[in-house]
């Protein structure tokens, strides 16, 4: 299968909304206190439009297949940034492009001036969880920020090598 992974575009709003709202609750996370139910779901161009944030997402050419973003942790300190909305459909799984997602991410956000990223999720999201730690992130023993999605019970963070 040949996918793209690029920025997000004009008119990929409804495509990665989709996603999120199929992936989220197959593995249990549409009740209250998960990120299905953000206002920027419907908006996601538009949410990661501004200074010191972006997304991208995965498409077979027709379709939005899954995607990532990043941009500054709500409630948090003005150096860490939240790797946000990262989901992808099953048919997306196992090619790689969360390794190459997570690059991409880890890559801009040095460049926007954060000295770390913070990742929260639920703890039966595995393949997720062994990603984070696989690109460096050491779990936390509690959340950090305002995110309001208090349903996660798991939380990672990753700094940047200051040298």
């Amino acid at each position: 299968m040949d996918l793209i992974l690029r920025p997000i575009e004009p008119g990929d709003n409804p495509g990665i909304a989709a996603v999120i709202r199929s992936v989220m609750p197959e593995f249990g996370c549409d009740g209250p206190g998960f990120s299905i139910h953000d206002p920027e779901v419907d908006h996601m161009r538009e949410a990661y439009s501004g200074s010191r944030s972006a997304y991208w997402v995965i498409t077979d050419g027709t379709r939005i297949l899954g995607g990532a973003g990043y941009a500054r942790l709500e409630g948090g300190d003005p150096d860490i940034c939240e790797l946000k909305k990262m989901y992808f459909l099953p048919e997306a799984r196992g090619h790689g492009f969360g390794d190459a997602l997570m690059d991409e991410i880890l890559k801009h956000a040095e460049a926007d001036g954060y000295r770390r990223v913070y990742i929260e999720t639920v703890d039966r999201m595995a393949a997720a969880n062994a990603l984070y730690r696989k690109h460096g992130f050491s779990a936390l023993e509690a959340p950090l920020g305002a995110t309001g999605h208090g349903a996660c019970n798991t939380f990672y963070v990753r700094s940047f090598d200051p040298s």
